[in-house]
């Protein structure tokens, strides 16, 4: 990867819907050169999608809620079933294998305090492999970025 590639990242991921012609403007080149520095990059994996970013405030899942969660025991069987079910969690949108005294950090959108009980007993507590759940409720998103540094 060149600084042409890392530019043409950086420019993707502050604007995701920048055509073509707009990154050859902006990187000094020509629209066919850049074209295929970009279905390289998404070839390669290095673009591994685009993105809608939407507002939790404005579709009624403004509750942000981090858990930490110990499983049982460690084994892969407890493993797996607790990772399969958060998949298929519409609330669960990042989760984290971890170090230290937790096993997991998971972070899910809900509408409110409700939301979250309902979602802890009729969801969570139906997962055999769990042993703990220490959650934290986001009351203020001082930084929120998607981008990630292109070194």
């Amino acid at each position: 990867m060149d600084p042409i590639d890392r530019k043409i990242l950086e420019l993707l991921q502050a604007d995701p819907t920048l055509t073509t012609n707009e990154i050859a403007s902006r990187d000094n080149l020509s629209v066919s050169p850049t074209f295929e520095r970009v279905k390289r990059l998404e070839k390669e994996g290095y673009i591994t999608g685009y993105v809608a970013l939407v507002n939790p405030y404005k579709v009624g899942n403004g509750l942000i809620v981090l858990c930490n969660i110990r499983l049982k025991q460690h084994s892969k069987t407890m493993s797996n079933e607790f990772v399969e079910a958060m998949k298929s969690f519409n609330e669960v949108t990042e989760l984290y294998n971890t170090s230290g005294d937790y096993d997991y950090l998971m972070k899910l959108f809900v509408r409110d305090i409700h939301h979250y009980q309902d979602f802890v007993l009729n969801k969570l507590g139906e997962i055999t492999s769990i042993g703990q759940v220490h959650s934290v409720f986001v009351i203020g998103q001082e930084k929120h970025s998607t981008i990630v540094p292109v070194v």
